[in-house]
């Protein structure tokens, strides 16, 4: 059967351009201090957060020559030093009670270190609650496998999210925890903290989450963190290059294993759906007509503990060339999985509080298309990265004519 697919999203105002709202930002004259900071809080020190914290001190220490992996070194006076974290959340014993600065190299992360030297920030981890971020098959896995329940209660994560004035609120929820992120969603919105959603739960991407994040005049970014050059943006690269050159596809399969923690909680196929529902749409949303089901195949396969952080893929497509004559394409890409996403969710994060900055709220269309794989509307990826600079100018771009506030449904193709 060939499917549709229907996207709601809201529509936001865009403010007027600001004497500081280009792509580069001016300097404190009074000294070379920077004028601005992004006050962060993090739901799940697991290796995403683990390499996005290292990030953030590794480019405390680039020019702008050496930023690599990075929309941009100067987002309006938002470099990635200038994110501060200063709430974090988690549910594993070796992590609550410590400093942030170390829970993020506590088993069981296994990402690449590439900056050790994280100082301590005087920040203490707090007892998140555990709601169904924790799938019972772990228990079946050695401890420096996997999770292990802290024996202390939960905080009140709308509390220290105000008392810490949070900024935004990154959520690296493990995949399939569905009431857990919502609690996360929630709790910033009642908070008023920007929402920067990397898991495959559909919040930004909801019509009813989106409205409630519109009223409340608070921004969010969403849904599943795409990677700088991970499978998913390989893929729908690929699958453009088939359109593009009048190339026809008729199956595709994207084949993924690695060994962290993610990828064990993945053997329980039942918390598998939003993340195959995901990272399917965003490849189906390039092609004219989606192909059938049985045509597509896209999603983790399995644990190989032996390979911690490093994700393989391995992809297959299958067409037509001229004279309807057959084409197949393989390939193989190895990568760190967590470093692979941490600049697109420190350019998420400065957009997200740029727009707070402007007194912007609900999902934000431009930056969400271009970093995260289910965004509310699925734009090329070309267009959404011109989008998104057009945000960050304060123009309005394609978007000015259409009455702000209004959820629409949107066929994607």
């Amino acid at each position: 059967m060939r499917r549709a697919y229907n996207v709601i999203y809201v529509l936001h105002l865009y403010e007027a351009a600001t004497p500081n709202s280009g792509l580069l930002a001016s300097f404190d004259p009074g000294g070379g201090k920077r004028l601005k900071k992004i006050r962060l809080a993090i739901a799940g020190l697991g290796n995403c957060a683990s390499s996005l914290i290292q990030g953030i001190e590794y480019y405390k220490h680039t020019d702008e020559k050496e930023c690599i992996g990075l929309m941009h070194y100067d987002v309006c006076g938002y470099r990635a030093g200038d994110i501060d974290v200063v709430a974090a959340f988690d549910i594993d014993a070796r992590k609550v009670g410590k400093d942030v600065g170390q829970a993020i190299f506590a088993p069981p992360n296994c990402t690449k270190v590439f900056y050790p030297e994280v100082p301590r920030k005087n920040v203490e981890v707090k007892m998140g609650p555990v709601l169904d971020g924790f799938a019972p098959h772990m228990l079946n896995y050695p401890e420096d496998k996997r999770f292990i329940i802290a024996d202390a209660k939960p905080c009140d994560v709308r509390s220290e999210l105000i008392e810490s004035r949070a900024d935004v609120l990154v959520n690296y929820m493990p995949v399939g925890s569905e009431q857990a992120t919502r609690f996360y969603a929630q709790a910033a919105l009642d908070a008023g903290v920007g929402f920067v959603n990397c898991m495959p739960v559909f919040i930004a991407s909801n019509p009813e989450w989106a409205r409630k994040f519109q009223e409340a005049g608070v921004p969010i970014v969403g849904d599943d963190i795409k990677s700088q050059i991970g499978a998913t943006i390989v893929h729908r690269a690929l699958t453009q290059l088939f359109k593009d050159r009048a190339c026809v596809m008729d199956r595709t399969y994207q084949l993924n294993i690695g060994g962290n923690t993610d990828f064990l909680n993945m053997l329980n196929r039942e918390r598998l759906k939003s993340k195959k529902i995901s990272k399917t749409e965003a490849v189906q949303s390039i092609l004219d007509v989606p192909l059938n089901d049985d045509d597509i195949h896209i999603g983790p396969s399995d644990y190989v503990p032996w390979q911690k952080d490093n994700k393989v893929c391995f992809l297959r497509m299958e067409g037509r060339i001229f004279g309807d004559v057959p084409i197949d394409l393989e390939l193989r890409l190895s990568v760190e999985d967590s470093p692979n996403s941490g600049g697109s969710s420190i350019d998420a994060i400065r957009i997200c509080k740029l727009a707070k900055d402007r007194k912007i709220g609900g999902p934000l269309l431009a930056i969400s298309a271009y970093t995260m794989k289910h965004p509310p509307v699925q734009y090329p990826d070309e267009m959404a990265k011109e989008m998104v600079d057009k945000f960050i100018l304060g123009e309005t771009g394609d978007l000015e004519n259409v009455k702000a506030c209004q959820p629409q449904a949107v066929t994607v193709k």
